[in-house]
């Protein structure tokens, strides 16, 4: 299922509902924007979000551009383990739901 290709339909589904999807292109654009957040660690903060959803898409995507506003791989290496802290530590405290 997972493949760069799909991508090519958001034009289509630009089309579709232009509205929204121009909303979505605008909100996207100015939360990466430069601010008191540095693009590099706003990318980063994106992968780790990706790792959390599991969206290989977001992934690959915000992972390149991490690199790109320079990003190095022990810092992708830390983002990663930060997600997977976060996600286990949402299984254990949820966890405690099961107990009485």
């Amino acid at each position: 299922m997972y493949d760069m290709k799909q991508l090519t339909k958001l034009k289509k589904l630009g089309d579709l509902a232009p509205g929204a999807f121009k909303g979505f292109v605008a909100f996207d654009e100015a939360a990466f924007k430069d601010g008191a957040i540095p693009l590099k660690y706003k990318e980063l903060m994106a992968v780790a979000v990706a790792l959390t959803t599991q969206c290989p898409y977001c992934i690959e995507i915000h992972a390149k551009k991490a690199k790109k506003a320079g990003a190095t791989e022990t810092e992708l290496a830390e983002t990663t383990l930060v997600a997977a802290a976060l996600r286990a530590g949402g299984a254990i405290t949820h966890g405690t739901h099961t107990l009485e």
